[in-house]
C-alpha cells in the first residue's frame, strides 16, 4: 500500500489497475556459523515457454545494503538474451512451465562471453529495487566483515488484467488466510503452507492463525488483493 511503490510499478505497467504479489520478507543475519554458507545460485524467474517481459520483481529495502552486505546480485543485460539462448542453447524438451530456470557455470559462460557479468546493487534503507524476472539474478550472502541484519520486502505488482478468473480466486482464498505465495502477481500463484516449522520438523509454538496487527481493510486494497475487481 505504500504509494510510492505503488507508483513505480504504474509507470512501469502504463495502468493503476494493479495486482500485488503475497509476496515474503527476508531477515539474514551476518557471521552465522551454524549454517554453511551458500555460494550464487543463479537463475530467472521465467518459464522459457513465456517470451517478452510478464513480471517484474521488487525488493523495498529497510536495512543499507552496501557490496559486503548481502543481497541481490544481477546479470544487467541478460533479460534481452533469454530467448536467444533458449532457442540455441536448451533443448525445448526439457522446458517446464514452472517459472524458475536455473544457470550452471556452462550457461553463464554463454551470456558472460555476450558482455554481461554479476553486479551486486547497492541500496539504501527505503528505496526500492525493480527487475525483469527475465533477468540472471540470486541472493548473495553478506561478507564476514559485515555487521548488517539485512531485512527486506519482497513485493511485485502487475496488471490485473493479465490474472484468470482462476487465479484471482485462488488469490481471495489466500488473502483471507493471510497467506502467501510467489513472487508472481497474475500467475504462478503457489500457495504456500501458512504452518511455520522449526529445523527439526516440528511445528513452531509461536506459530498464530493470524498476523499480529490486522491490516486495515481498505476498496484499494482488496483491488490490489485479487478479491475485488476494478
Amino acid at each position: 500500500m505504500e504509494a510510492g511503490v505503488i507508483e513505480a510499478f504504474s509507470e512501469v505497467w502504463g495502468t493503476e489497475e494493479l495486482l500485488v504479489s503475497f509476496d515474503s520478507l527476508n531477515v539474514t543475519f551476518p557471521n552465522r556459523r551454524d549454517v554453511p554458507r551458500k555460494g550464487a545460485w543463479e537463475h530467472v524467474d521465467q518459464s522459457p515457454f513465456r517470451r517478452g517481459m510478464h513480471c517484474v520483481q521488487g525488493i523495498i529495502n529497510l536495512s543499507t545494503a552496501g557490496p559486503d552486505d548481502g543481497g541481490l546480485v544481477v546479470y544487467p543485460g541478460s533479460q534481452r538474451l533469454v530467448d536467444e539462448f533458449f532457442d540455441t542453447q536448451t533443448d525445448p524438451s526439457t522446458w517446464s512451465t514452472k517459472d524458475l530456470f536455473w544457470l550452471d557455470q556452462t550457461k553463464l559462460d554463454w551470456f558472460k562471453a555476450r558482455g554481461c557479468s554479476p553486479h551486486k546493487v547497492c541500496a539504501d534503507i527505503g528505496d526500492l529495487i525493480m527487475w525483469d524476472s527475465r533477468t540472471i539474478h540470486y541472493g548473495s550472502e553478506p561478507a564476514e566483515t559485515s555487521e548488517t541484519i539485512r531485512t527486506v520486502i519482497y513485493a511485485a505488482y502487475s496488471p490485473a488484467k493479465f490474472a484468470s478468473t482462476e487465479t484471482l480466486q485462488c488469490k481471495s482464498e489466500v488473502f483471507s488466510k493471510y497467506g502467501g505465495t510467489t513472487h508472481w502477481p497474475h500467475d504462478n500463484v503457489v500457495v504456500r503452507k501458512t504452518r511455520a516449522i522449526l529445523p527439526d520438523g516440528t511445528r513452531d509454538p509461536r506459530d498464530r492463525e493470524e498476523p499480529l496487527e490486522l491490516p486495515q481493510i481498505s476498496d484499494r486494497l482488496l483491488k490490489l488483493a485479487g478479491v475485488e475487481p476494478y
